[in-house]
């Protein structure tokens, strides 16, 4: 992981030093991407006109050639160029990287950013906007007649956005730690995605206050340090609904529009917009993801998609999170390789497999034909604790659990949520992490299994059958499956949170509920020697935004009420932790 990051860091030092400060043979080599082929002429300030008449800042990034070359279109609502500050660096050099090996890259900022005339929108104008501007491509005389488009985030959204039923010179799309139905990220498993909105709101906010001051006041606002001080400060405010005047200064209109949200419609079935059909699409599309990505669970969705409808895309999935500068470098290299194969009929470097994804614990790529593989489920049932002292450690084991066997109980209290450590979060601080220090908590319930004997390696989704009762009927159960090192470290692995409102789950006959918990799909090596660890909470604050146990509305929420929790694992309660076992041994 630090390995990585220093790789973005270096990544970044080079941006913000200029390109041309260093043979450009040279960054092809660090970054490993084919030789350099053309010079570039940039004109920027191109004004692209809307269907509405609202104009829209664009710049051409031209490779120096007397042939007519394919087109790659990036849109953009965090700066295009260095003039929109530290932000703008990253387009600006990527956009760089394609035009030198023979590619007219148009990079625009969307509706209401930096440049662009009218108001920034989230996900609104972006299926009319990016059609226009499809349409003004098309009459350019620089236009050979094919086009891609490729980006990250909310640039990959505007590619689904245009691609269903587009026009039939769209032949690629490279969307990475995105998803066609980004506008869905609100609510997760019916709760308000906190931690991702303040992040996101922060980051849109400080690069508008940024643009045009100088350069410390760029950077010392860009500073991770910095803007993890703001949101802790805003992560505590009830009600949330002032989180993002507390996070940023001022108002957000779309926060407030999200916290009228479906908290009763899951966000696979429905969101606040509507939802765009992957099915329809026709370019070809390789889609990347990352295991602690925020969207992994969207990229997956529109990969399915693509699969039903009889497409071929590829997938690469990664260890990496949703700012991980190290999964950006590998999105423009297989950019790259994508656009060569399917905008020029160059597939020399194109990989045979179409998918391909890191496993995590072996630390190593692994190619397979689709996603995902076929697995053989294994089954681990919960134990409590034989000794009383030790109440909150059971185990985990093979065996169903015989005999009395009482359940393992612990207090939730919404005034000290248990926090979330790692895992899918919008921050440097996404990732797999030593879990100790939140295991130590009370309100932290942990089962691991012996050593294992051989290796275990799982690839999928996780389930857990959760055998519980609340003496609240609005609460939150979080679990997480960690890998014990022979050391004691707990490295977090996936994670999962089902939260319950009253008539979502009925009770069993003793008042007991079943539940069923879906974890985030991983791809993971268990070595032997190492333990399995699953832990049980019922928070993971501020990822998912606390239950405070009382069902009033979220907008309007401040009083809090604790949860008593109870844990069954006894044989007419056998709570069970299922893995998607993919292969053992060594």
């Amino acid at each position: 992981m630090r390995d990585r990051k220093l790789l973005g860091v270096l990544g970044l030092a080079l941006m913000g030093l200029g390109v041309y400060r260093f043979r450009r043979q040279f960054l092809s080599r660090w970054l490993g991407l084919r030789p350099v082929r053309h010079k570039v002429v940039v004109q920027r300030g191109l004004q692209v006109t809307m269907q509405d008449g609202v104009c829209l800042a664009t710049d051409h990034y031209a490779p120096v050639s007397k042939r007519l070359l394919p087109t790659i279109l990036m849109r953009t609502p965090y700066g295009r160029s260095g003039s929109a500050g530290w932000s703008g660096l990253l387009p600006d050099f990527l956009a760089q990287r394609f035009a030198e090996r023979g590619y007219n890259v148009i990079v625009q900022d969307v509706r209401g950013r930096f440049d662009s005339q009218g108001e920034f929108d989230p996900f609104t104008y972006e299926v009319s906007d990016g059609r226009a501007t499809l349409a003004w491509i098309e009459k350019q005389n620089w236009f050979n007649g094919v086009l891609g488009m490729w980006g990250q985030s909310y640039l990959g959204y505007v590619q689904w956005a245009v691609a269903p039923g587009g026009p039939l010179y769209l032949k690629a799309l490279v969307p990475a730690i995105s998803g066609s139905q980004l506008s869905t990220l609100a609510w997760r498993d019916r709760a308000f995605s906190l931690d991702t909105l303040l992040h996101w709101l922060l980051h849109l906010e400080t690069m508008h206050q940024a643009r045009g001051r100088g350069g410390a006041l760029r950077l010392g606002k860009f500073s991770p340090r910095w803007q993890e001080r703001q949101i802790a400060r805003a992560i505590k405010c009830l009600p949330i609904s002032q989180a993002d005047e507390m996070a940023t200064g001022k108002t957000a209109p779309f926060y407030q529009v999200w916290l009228e949200g479906p908290p009763e419609e899951s966000p696979e079935e429905g969101g606040l917009y509507p939802k765009l059909d992957v099915q329809h699409v026709t370019a070809a599309v390789h889609l990347i993801g990352g295991w602690h990505d925020i969207l992994l669970r969207e990229t997956l969705y529109d990969y399915a998609a693509l699969r039903k409808s009889g497409r071929q895309p590829y997938l690469t999935i990664g260890p990496w999170g949703h700012v991980d500068f190290e999964c950006t470098w590998e999105s423009l290299r297989q950019g790259i390789d994508w656009f060569d194969a399917q905008l020029k009929g160059d597939h020399y470097s194109l990989r045979a497999a179409p998918v391909r994804v890191y496993v995590t614990g072996a630390e190593g790529w692994r190619d397979l034909e689709s996603w995902p593989p076929l697995v053989q489920p294994e089954r681990y049932f919960l134990h409590g604790s034989s000794d009383a002292r030790g109440k909150r450690a059971g185990s985990l084991s093979r065996q169903g659990p015989e005999g009395d066997n009482p359940p393992t109980t612990y207090c939730y209290d919404p005034a000290h949520p248990t926090p979330a450590l790692g895992g899918a979060l919008m921050s440097q601080h996404a990732g797999s992490y030593d879990n100790r220090s939140l295991e130590s908590r009370p309100d932290v319930l942990t089962f691991t299994s012996a050593p294992l004997e051989q290796g275990l390696e799982i690839m999928g989704e996780t389930n857990l059958v959760l055998f519980a009762r609340s003496s609240l009927e609005h609460t939150d159960f979080f679990a997480r499956l960690c890998d014990v090192h022979p050391n004691g470290r707990s490295m977090n692995i996936c994670d999962g949170l089902l939260r319950l409102s009253p008539g979502r789950v009925a009770p069993q006959a003793d008042g007991s509920l079943r539940l069923e918990l879906n974890l985030w799909p991983s791809a993971h090596r268990f070595q032997a020697g190492h333990r399995l660890r699953l832990q049980v909470s019922s928070g993971a604050h501020p990822r998912w935004n606390r239950n405070l146990g009382t069902g009033e509305p979220l907008r309007y929420a401040t009083r809090m009420q604790s949860a008593q929790q109870e844990i069954f694992h006894d044989p007419e309660h056998c709570s069970v932790l299922i893995l998607p076992v993919s292969g053992s041994g060594g």
